[in-house]
């Protein structure tokens, strides 16, 4: 379980120290969803990008479409330290003469949304499965929205579907529980049934979902396997396992996870598939 609480601390942290690395890994994600994006957002209005972590999303929105004032929040500060720094670097926090593009903020959706509303588009990488109470979350975002505005992101499918968490799960040696009522987790939203109910019970009509499997990078660089052995000793399942061992069982486990790193190599990178649900939704009454 990763919960907000967590995020406010240890794993945010964490991932603003290893953000190019879950960049990397995400790409190909953040290019299914910003497709997915592109192709209802509106000319001009408000945009919130929810869980922006590094602000890959936002700034892309932000880049693309002008019309746009997106805002990205985060309940990560040093991850919201990074989005700006990268805003900053690309000329899209200050424009035409102050008037800022993208804004990056630290809180929790379910605070922050309804003081930005009416929203004409809300989006999310990977960023909503965390919450501790989603009806009320995402119910929260649907009172921000303007009637009709789409709600666009990215999950995980099920822990079973995604071969880098089965190959880490086999390397540290444990069978979690997949039971699929809601945890807070990078699994948390994989049951499309449950997250259907979930959308439909805080306020989200007209809901559908596209499955895609897309290549999640874990190592590159002169020496990809350690590069991809540093990655999970930080993120993803097996850090937890590793950081707790013993040095002896540690070193079994990593052993285990080069193991299952080797066979993955090609065009000189580690990767595996990751597999996710992109969900698209409307806020009001059902069409």
């Amino acid at each position: 379980m990763t919960s907000g609480a967590d995020w406010r601390g240890r794993v945010g942290a964490t991932w603003a120290a290893e953000w190019q690395r879950t960049e990397r890994a995400f790409a190909d994600i953040a290019a299914v969803l910003d497709a997915a994006i592109m192709s209802i957002v509106p000319e001009k209005g408000r945009a919130a990008d929810v869980g922006c972590g590094a602000g890959s999303t936002g700034l892309a929105l932000a880049a693309a479409c002008p019309g746009l004032k997106v805002t990205g929040l985060d309940l990560a500060e040093p991850l919201v330290a990074v989005a700006r720094e990268r805003a900053a670097g690309r000329g899209l926090d200050d424009h035409a003469g102050g008037d800022r593009r993208v804004v990056f903020l630290v809180g929790d959706a379910a605070v922050v949304l309804p003081t930005l509303a009416p929203l004409d588009l809300i989006v999310s990488r990977h960023g909503v499965m965390f919450f501790d109470d989603p009806v009320a979350s995402f119910a929260a975002m649907a009172r921000a929205a303007r009637p009709g505005a789409p709600l666009v992101f990215s999950c995980f499918r099920s822990r079973e579907e995604n071969d880098w968490a089965n190959a880490l799960d086999a390397a540290v040696g444990t069978s979690p529980d997949v039971n699929g009522v809601y945890t807070p987790g990078p699994f948390g939203l994989a049951d499309r049934a449950h997250t259907r109910d979930i959308l439909f019970a805080a306020g989200w009509r007209d809901a559908c979902v596209t499955p895609h499997d897309v290549k999640y990078v874990v190592g590159a660089g002169d020496d990809p396997i350690a590069d991809a052995l540093a990655f999970f000793r930080r993120i993803g399942p097996a850090a937890a396992a590793l950081a707790a061992a013993e040095p002896d069982e540690r070193a079994a486990i990593e052993r285990r996870i080069v193991a299952a790193l080797a066979p993955r190599i090609r065009d000189g990178a580690v990767a595996f598939t990751a597999a996710i649900w992109i969900w698209v939704a409307r806020s009001g009454e059902p069409s």
